[in-house]
């Protein structure tokens, strides 16, 4: 655990004092302990009390980034976990390559397929919804995480995903189902729900290859809008998911086998 020092705890008692604290930090701890440190003090100068919460903005505005781990990333990288051992072989990712990076197996090479051309690390520049310019049946993973919700003609992209996985090859998919909207793209189209979900996915992959979990209830739902990270919760209170407060929906999807 990080020990704070007294002085950098008036921080939260005067706003004034805000630029003393980055100095003493930036002489006294080492800079890989930096940011962990600045939203913890971020925590303690807005806590959040749950139960309580009357306020009409939320908390952070970055979904929970500055205070520590959005919640719905505790539940994406718990799918992802689970299912590291389909992250194999050939597979595509969005705009970067981190979760391939952290949770793949046996990885031979990862594309990285973005819309903006100026992404340094994109591999492949296309729009999910008319990815015509991806040859066809040539990764044996997909992840896909929190995308779906950005694109207007989600058909389009199941149909565009399932072509171009290998047969046998696999999509992991996480959408929102309580979430905020994401102003800044202007397109933030959707949110989904097991049933949508089994819907959608079952009319490209096949119900019997789709498989589907939701996770969050109405305690993390209440943190991830306000804008808590999910370190300010018990873990436990976490691992418990009620599917009527769902704050993701995940997605497992296989694609036929040739006959």
């Amino acid at each position: 655990m990080i020990k704070i020092p007294t002085s950098l705890i008036r921080f939260r008692e005067s706003e004034s004092g805000n630029v003393g604290v980055i100095r003493e930090l930036q002489k006294k701890v080492p800079a890989e302990l930096r940011e962990r440190l600045f939203k913890r003090l971020c925590r303690l100068r807005r806590p959040a009390w749950v139960g309580v919460i009357r306020r009409t903005t939320p908390l952070s505005d970055v979904w929970g980034f500055d205070r520590g781990t959005p919640v719905d990333r505790y539940y994406i990288e718990r799918f992802l976990e689970a299912h590291r051992h389909d992250i194999r072989g050939r597979v595509l990712e969005i705009k970067n390559s981190d979760y391939t990076d952290r949770y793949g197996t046996g990885v031979e090479h990862c594309d990285v397929l973005d819309i903006d051309s100026a992404n340094p690390r994109a591999t492949i520049i296309a729009d999910l919804s008319g990815a015509d310019v991806v040859r066809s049946e040539q990764f044996d993973c997909f992840v896909l995480t929190q995308t779906l919700q950005l694109i207007y003609d989600t058909r389009a992209v199941l149909a565009h995903a399932y072509r171009i996985l290998r047969p046998g090859g696999v999509l992991l998919v996480t959408v929102p189902c309580i979430s905020r909207i994401y102003r800044r793209s202007g397109s933030d189209y959707w949110r989904f729900t097991v049933a949508s979900c089994t819907a959608l996915f079952g009319e490209v992959f096949g119900v019997e290859n789709v498989a589907i979990h939701s996770y969050g209830n109405v305690l993390s739902a209440i943190t991830f809008l306000t804008g808590m990270a999910y370190e300010e919760l018990p873990t436990h209170k976490l691992e418990e998911c009620d599917e009527r407060f769902p704050v993701i929906i995940a997605v497992r999807a296989v694609k036929r086998q040739n006959i």
